[in-house]
């Protein structure tokens, strides 16, 4: 009998990319239904253009580029990059606004790179920034207005129409700055007391906002839990916003509170989800702790002293510049040495 020869390695990584992708999607899903439920229908239709559009773009330049398309798109990776595009978008972004973010993520910062492995960026964020530089209007006037979805939410075929014809008429009366911005501008000129009436802010922290964040923060435990990431990354991140946040905004007459941070925006989407990309992150534990504060750090300053309230995007993609700077100097120990080698030092030595 003829049996079947196979090069080393012999061993089977316990979850291949696809289920590993797969699991990140399951674990959103309590944050897309929050954001449904508190911020109507247009989350979720951009999730599914968005994951839509990511997948036929993966394909198509994978024919140019001459590579198995079943093979590759069965790694679930373009849907994951167009999932985190659709929870990151305004919600009543129009059409094309989503697809120039998803054209550019997956075939200007992924494909163009080399494909999954060897994109130095994170896909989703290079998209979602290049259309908020290029689209500032588009991106900051469109979110939704915080409401139960039976009670306060425009309806599906409202939702439906805004963002396919890119006309706000029909929800003018539903649409308002996220808490970040409308804290931001208003503080100026207000009390912190004063601020928090706005409809926005709600009884809580900032109405509806808690929950989303809560949601992706459930999903992030998950995650960690299944140990699909490792904690270094998030908490590294929440830490060094943290640390900021107390360091510099403890008077909330001038700047916004650590709560409003945290949950509020895309903090926790960000921390769990974005930031936690395994290509353009860092790769030891020292690494991810360094890249996860920098991270932090990052987005208190361009929310506090910067042009744009929610800073997620912008502050890892610096962060991915200095990924291989990190990985140079924070090396783990290698088996058989005492101590790892780092920096020149360590090349020499190699």
């Amino acid at each position: 009998m003829a049996l079947r020869q196979q090069s080393s390695p012999h061993a089977r990584g316990a979850r291949p990319t696809s289920r590993v992708m797969l699991w990140v999607i399951l674990a959103t899903i309590p944050g897309l239904l929050a954001q449904t439920v508190f911020f109507g229908w247009g989350n979720l239709i951009n999730v599914i253009w968005c994951v839509m559009l990511a997948v036929a773009a993966e394909a198509v330049m994978l024919r140019l580029r001459r590579r198995p398309v079943a093979f590759f798109l069965r790694d679930n990776t373009a849907a994951v990059t167009g999932l985190l595009l659709g929870l990151s978008l305004p919600p009543l972004a129009p059409w094309w606004v989503s697809m120039v973010a998803v054209l550019a993520a997956i075939i200007l910062a992924k494909q163009l790179y080399g494909g999954l492995g060897a994109n130095p960026f994170n896909p989703a964020m290079v998209g979602y920034a290049l259309v908020l530089v290029s689209f500032p209007v588009a991106m900051t006037t469109n979110w939704a207005q915080p409401g139960l979805l039976w009670q306060d939410a425009p309806s599906l075929a409202d939702t439906l129409a805004t963002i396919t014809s890119g006309q706000q008429k029909a929800v003018d009366a539903f649409t308002m700055a996220t808490p970040l911005d409308e804290y931001k501008h208003q503080i100026a000129t207000h009390t912190a007391a004063e601020v928090l009436q706005h409809p926005t802010f709600g009884d809580g922290i900032a109405r509806g906002w808690e929950w989303v964040n809560g949601a992706f923060l459930a999903g992030g435990l998950l995650l960690l839990a299944l140990r699909i990431i490792t904690w270094h990354i998030p908490l590294s991140l929440l830490g060094g916003l943290a640390l900021m946040s107390l360091a510099f905004g403890s008077n909330e007459d001038l700047y916004a509170p650590l709560t409003l941070h945290l949950l509020a925006g895309a903090t926790m989407l960000g921390a769990f989800f974005i930031a936690t990309d395994p290509v353009s992150a860092a790769t030891s534990h020292q690494g991810k702790l360094i890249y996860g504060a920098g991270i932090g750090i990052l987005v208190y300053i361009i929310r506090t002293w910067g042009n744009y309230p929610d800073a997620i995007a912008f502050s890892v993609l610096l962060m991915n510049f200095a990924v291989p700077f990190i990985d140079h100097y924070t090396p783990p120990r290698t088996y058989g040495h005492h101590k790892p080698r780092r920096g020149l030092a360590g090349k020499e030595a190699g």
